[in-house]
Parts: C-alpha cells; sequence; structure tokens
C-alpha cells in the first residue's frame, strides 16, 4: 500500500474475495470496501431478523450459528481453493482462540434475537466501537488521544439515536437477552485485535483465517449443541421450514461471509 492516500497501491497483490483491487489508489480501495461493508452487513442483517421471525425457531439461535460455521467453512475452503492458498500460516494455537472468541461473538448475537427485538440488539451493536478500542489498547497496546474516545462516544450515540428515532418497535429489554448480547460485545473487543495481530506477524490471507477460525468453530458449537440437547429438536424444526431457515441461512451466510472478507481488507490496509 503506498503512504499517499491519492497513490497507487505499491502492493500488486490486493485483493477481495478473488478480485484484485491493488491497482486502485488507497483511497478508492477504501471506498470500495467501505462501501461493500455497509451493503452485505445491511443484507445480513436483514436476512438474520428474517430467519427468527419463524417463532418455533426462536430458542435455537446457537444452531442457526452452527449452519453460518458450516457454510463459512464451505465458503473459505473453495476461495482458498480458487486462490491455490492451501498452507497454513498462522499457528493453530492462535486458531483455537480466534474460533472460541468467533463463536462467542456470533453465537451469543444469533442466540440473543430470541430474547430481543432487533432495534434492541442493534442498539448494543452500535456501541461495539468503545470495547473495540478498550480491546486494541490492551491487546495491541496501541495509543489513542481523548479526542478518539469522545468521537467513537458520540458515534456510537448518535447511531442510537438514529436507530430510536428510525424504528417504530420500541426497544425490549430481557435479562437473558442483555447477557448475551453484552458478552458477544465482550468478544468483539478482542476478536478484531487478534485477527489484526495474528495477520500482521504471519502475513496470512483472508480466507484463510476465515477457513480455519470457522472450521475449529463448527466443532465448538457442536459440542454445546449435543450437550444442551439442542441440536435434535433444532434440526427437526429446520426440516419443517427449510427455505425459512435453511435458504435464508444460506444468503445469510454468504453475505455475512463477503462483509467479513471486506473487513478483513480493511484491518490488513488500514
Amino acid at each position: 500500500m503506498g503512504s499517499s492516500s491519492g497513490s497507487k497501491s505499491s502492493n500488486g497483490d490486493v485483493k477481495l474475495l478473488c478480485f484484485e483491487i491493488g491497482y486502485f489508489n488507497t483511497t478508492t480501495q477504501f471506498i470500495i470496501c467501505s462501501i461493500g461493508v455497509f451493503i452485505f452487513f445491511i443484507l445480513y442483517g436483514y436476512f438474520q431478523e428474517l430467519i427468527f421471525t419463524l417463532q418455533d425457531f426462536k430458542p435455537y439461535g446457537w444452531y442457526l450459528t452452527f449452519v453460518q460455521f458450516i457454510f463459512y467453512s464451505i465458503f473459505g475452503l473453495i476461495e482458498t481453493q480458487i486462490r491455490n492458498d492451501r498452507h497454513r500460516k498462522i499457528p493453530l494455537k492462535t486458531y483455537a482462540l480466534l474460533a472460541l472468541l468467533t463463536v462467542g461473538t456470533m453465537g451469543f448475537s444469533n442466540a440473543s434475537l430470541g430474547h430481543l427485538n432487533y432495534p434492541t440488539q442493534v442498539i448494543f451493536k452500535c456501541c461495539k466501537l468503545i470495547p473495540v478500542l478498550v480491546g486494541s489498547v490492551l491487546i495491541q497496546g496501541k495509543k489513542y488521544a481523548p479526542l478518539d474516545y469522545f468521537a467513537a462516544m458520540m458515534m456510537c450515540v448518535g447511531l442510537i439515536w438514529f436507530i430510536l428515532a428510525d424504528s417504530k418497535l420500541s426497544p425490549i429489554f430481557d435479562m437473558i437477552g442483555l447477557f448475551q448480547i453484552s458478552s458477544a460485545l465482550f468478544c468483539d473487543a478482542a476478536i478484531g485485535n487478534v485477527q489484526e495481530k495474528a495477520m500482521k506477524a504471519h502475513h496470512a490471507s483472508n480466507a484463510e483465517i476465515v477457513l480455519y477460525s470457522y472450521f475449529i468453530g463448527v466443532f465448538y458449537i457442536l459440542l454445546y449443541l449435543l450437550g444442551s440437547g439442542d441440536f435434535l429438536p433444532a434440526f427437526n424444526v429446520c426440516l419443517e421450514h427449510k427455505l425459512e431457515t435453511y435458504g435464508y441461512g444460506f444468503i445469510f451466510s454468504l453475505t455475512g461471509y463477503i462483509g467479513i472478507q471486506i473487513v478483513l481488507q480493511l484491518v490488513r490496509t488500514g
């Protein structure tokens, strides 16, 4: 990447998914990635909420996460094969931690929708920037000026105000749901910083990080579902409503996967 935002990238192999964007200058790369994040995570949130309009499925947010992780693993495997990126660079113990954090942030987030309505969940997600900033200080030793913290806080307040002003539904505060979404935010505070640190230390590709993090996470979630006894009931509900669960789940996972890849590219070039 060039040091100037108006210059061409010095790295000839800057890819977004399988598309080369290195010939754009850094400002254009940032704009492309930023627009992509908005588009794909809006679609991600829409299909996530749509799946949980199925009342029978509300208690089974962890099963949705299980399905999501399987799709992400398949997408990651396909991408690594296309890019001929078959040699793991990051140690497995780091991926074991990343997988655990990923399971936490996505599993608790999905599960919280069984107890909170969507506006409430989004309000809490709007506060994600603050724990991520704190996590970057503790994990990576970064330093920020007081103005940076103030700007982050004002951004969170502005987003919450915008959501509340635009929403036709009042927030619903359920203690179990609040615990789950707070746990998701706690994992969020760590995961991005651990990813960034590992990417910079080992120069691993986005596809590798997604593949190993989510593939290992599949087994974590499977153990939880079998231990809690939720696997068979959730599986039976999904069989009765294939389109609303597996069908929408595929689109939900695909948009989320693309969104994550774009975020990782922003982290890599930031």
